[in-house]
C-alpha cells in the first residue's frame, strides 16, 4: 500500500525536537513551546538543565555495565548534544572512561550490535571520484576540526573496519568536553577502505564494506582524493589521523604534514602526554633528562613518537643526536631492535643501533640498566615481576610506564608496579586504574591520558587559525602539561594533574600554542591583545539557546 504523503507533516517544533545541536527536551520554556509548536509534543512540566542533569546521572547509575552506560550516553549525545555536554563536563572523571577508553574499545567491537543512529560522515569506496559530494551532505558547515580514521589499528584491538567509528566520534567529543571546541565545529569521519578482519568479513550483521583492504596506490588515491575534498569543502578544518595502521599513519603524516594543518594523534599526541609524564617524573628522581635511559617496549606508532620527541628534546638540552637517540632503546615481537636486523619496517631503523641481539625486554632491560621503561605494545601482562623487581634493582624510583589501551591490554596494572617495586615505581598508564592500598599508604597512579594534549593542541590551532600542526607545539604543550602538576600531585605519586582539570590544562596549552603559531608566522586571525582570554572566549559553554 503506497503511503500518502500528505498524512505525515512535520512541524517547526520536530525539527527542534529532532536536531540534537537545538533540541532541550523538557526544557523547552512555556513561550518557546508557543513559539515553536511543541505544545503537546512534551510532557507539560518545564525543567530548568539544572533539574535535568540529576534525572540523566539517576539513569545512568543505573546501568548494569559500561557498555549500557555507553550506550545511554550515546543516545543522550543523539538527542540533546547540550545536555550530554553539560554532564560529561561535570563529571569528566567518571564519563571519560566510558565515552572514550576503555570503553570505547568494546562499544567498537560490539559496533553493528548497538548501532542507533549514524554520526558523523561514513566515506566509502563507493564514493570514488564524490568524495566532495559526501562531504557537503554534512549539514554543519563552519567545520574547523576532522578526526578520520581508517579503522585499521583502533586502539590495541586491530583491524575493525567501519565499526572503528566510534574512535573518532569520541576524540570529538573529547575536543569538545576537555577544551570547548564548538562540538557543531566538528567532524568524525572514517575511510572504510575495507577490512582484514576474517569475523568481521563473514558477519552478516557488518556495517561496513564486505571486502579486503585496499592498499598501495589505490590506499593513497583515495585518501588523497579525502584530502583535496576537505580542504576544499571546509577550508579552514584541521585535519586528524587517527588510529591508521603503522606504515600507512607514518606514511601519511609525512605526506601531509607541511602541505596541510593536520597531526597524528598516535604518533604526536601520545609523545607528547608521555613527554609531559617523564618530565614530571623527573622532579621526583631530581635528574636531568639527557641522563636517562628509556627502553620501549613495542615499536610502533606511539614508541616511534615518544622517542622522536624526546631525542629532540634531549638535542635541545645539550645533547648530540646521535647520543640522544641511543638513550632509547625498543623491543619488538622479535627481540631488540639494533642494525644487524633485515625485517625492520622504515621507521624502526632511526633507532636501530649498532647493539649485539637480544632476545626480550627481560635481558634488555639487564643489560642496559635504563631508568624507564615504556609500554606502548598492546600485549598484555609484558611488564612481568622479574623486570619490574629488576628495574626496583636498577634505581631507587623506577619510571614504570604502562600505556596501552585499552585497561586490558596494560603491560602491568598499577598494583603490580607498586608491589614489586616495594611502592617505589612511578607509575602511569594509558588507561584508568584504581588508587592502591600497600602497607598503609595510598598511590594514586596517573593516567597518561592523550585528552590532557590533543584537545588543548586542537583549540590552540583552531582559535588562532594556524595552518599547521608543528611538533613544536607538541614539545611545548609537554612541558605546559607537565608545569600544571603541583608538588602535591607529585607527593601522592601523580605526574598529571587530575582529570578534572583538563578544561583548565586545556586552555593553557591552547595559549602556549597559539603563541608558536603567531610566533612563527603560521596563525591566520589577528592577533589578539590577550591570547589565553581569546583562547578561553572561543572555548564552548553548554548552555541553551533562548528561542522565544
Amino acid at each position: 500500500m503506497t503511503r500518502n504523503p500528505d498524512e505525515y507533516s512535520p512541524t517547526k517544533g520536530h525539527t527542534y525536537l529532532n536536531e540534537p545541536s537545538l533540541n532541550k527536551g523538557t526544557a523547552f520554556t512555556e513561550a518557546e513551546r508557543d513559539a515553536l509548536g511543541l505544545r503537546g509534543l512534551l510532557p507539560p512540566h518545564v525543567f530548568t538543565m539544572e533539574e535535568q542533569v540529576p534525572r540523566i546521572m539517576k539513569a545512568f547509575q543505573t546501568k548494569a555495565t559500561d557498555l549500557e552506560k555507553f550506550i545511554y550516553l550515546t543516545a543522550l549525545h543523539d538527542r540533546n548534544e547540550t545536555l550530554f555536554f553539560r554532564v560529561v563536563i561535570d563529571n569528566l572523571e567518571m564519563m571519560m572512561p566510558i565515552i572514550y577508553t576503555p570503553t570505547v574499545g568494546k562499544a567498537c567491537q560490539e559496533y553493528a550490535n548497538i548501532f542507533r543512529r549514524p554520526r558523523g560522515l561514513f566515506v566509502s569506496l563507493k564514493h570514488r571520484g564524490q568524495i566532495r559530494q559526501v562531504l557537503s551532505n554534512c549539514p554543519h558547515k563552519n567545520i574547523r576540526a576532522i578526526v578520520v580514521t581508517d579503522g585499521e589499528r583502533i586502539l590495541g584491538l586491530g583491524d575493525l573496519g567501519a565499526n572503528g567509528m566510534g574512535i573518532p566520534v569520541g576524540k570529538l567529543a573529547l575536543y569538545t568536553a576537555c577544551a570547548g571546541v564548538p562540538p557543531t565545529q566538528c567532524l568524525p569521519v572514517t575511510l572504510d577502505v575495507g577490512t582484514n578482519n576474517e569475523a568481521l568479513l563473514e558477519d552478516p550483521l557488518y556495517l561496513g564494506n564486505n571486502t579486503r583492504r585496499i592498499r598501495g596506490e589505490e590506499f593513497d588515491s583515495f585518501v588523497d582524493e579525502f584530502i583535496q575534498a576537505a580542504r576544499a569543502e571546509y577550508p579552514k578544518a584541521m585535519i586528524q589521523f587517527e588510529d591508521f595502521g603503522n606504515t600507512n599513519a607514518f606514511r601519511l603524516l609525512e605526506r601531509y604534514r607541511d602541505q596541510i594543518c593536520t597531526f597524528n594523534d598516535d604518533i604526536q599526541g601520545t609523545a607528547s602526554v608521555a613527554m609531559a609524564g617523564i618530565i614530571s617524573a623527573l622532579r621526583i628522581t631530581k635528574s636531568k633528562l639527557t641522563d636517562q635511559t628509556l627502553v620501549f617496549q613495542g615499536a610502533g606508532e606511539a614508541g616511534i613518537g615518544i622517542a622522536e620527541l624526546i631525542t629532540r628534546t634531549m638535542v635541545d638540552n645539550g645533547l648530540p643526536e646521535a647520543e640522544a637517540r641511543r638513550r632509547c632503546l625498543f623491543v619488538d615481537s622479535k627481540g631488540l631492535v639494533q642494525s644487524k636486523r633485515t625485517d625492520l619496517q622504515e621507521h624502526k631503523k632511526y633507532f636501530a643501533h649498532d647493539l649485539d641481539a637480544l632476545p626480550d625486554l627481560q635481558s634488555v632491560v639487564e643489560t642496559y640498566r635504563p631508568t624507564a621503561i615504556i609500554g606502548v605494545s598492546g600485549q598484555p601482562s609484558t611488564f612481568t615481576q622479574p623486570i619490574v623487581e629488576t628495574m626496583a634493582r636498577l634505581n631507587e624510583r623506577p619510571i614504570v610506564f604502562a600505556l596501552s589501551n585499552p585497561t586490558s591490554k596494560a603491560e602491568c596494572t598499577a598494583e603490580e608496579a607498586y608491589r614489586w617495586s616495594g611502592g617505589r615505581a612511578i607509575f602511569a598508564s594509558g588507561s584508568p586504574f584504581d588508587p592502591v592500598e600497600m602497607d598503609g599508604k595510598r598511590y594514586v597512579p596517573g593516567q597518561g591520558n592523550n585528552a590532557y594534549i590533543f584537545p588543548g593542541v586542537a583549540l590552540g590551532v583552531i582559535a588562532c587559525g594556524s595552518s599547521r600542526v608543528t611538533d613544536e607545539m607538541f614539545a611545548a604543550a609537554a612541558f605546559e602539561l607537565a608545569n600544571q602538576v603541583t608538588e602535591t600531585d607529585l607527593e601522592s605519586g601523580l605526574v598529571y594533574p587530575p582529570l578534572g582539570q583538563v578544561r583548565e590544562v586545556s586552555a593553557k596549552i591552547a595559549a602556549v600554542v597559539a603563541q608558536l603559531a603567531y610566533d612563527r608566522g603560521l596563525a591566520t586571525e589577528p592577533k589578539p591583545s590577550n591570547i589565553e582570554q581569546a583562547v578561553r572566549d572561543y572555548m564552548y559553554e553548554p548552555k541553551y539557546q533562548d528561542y522565544a
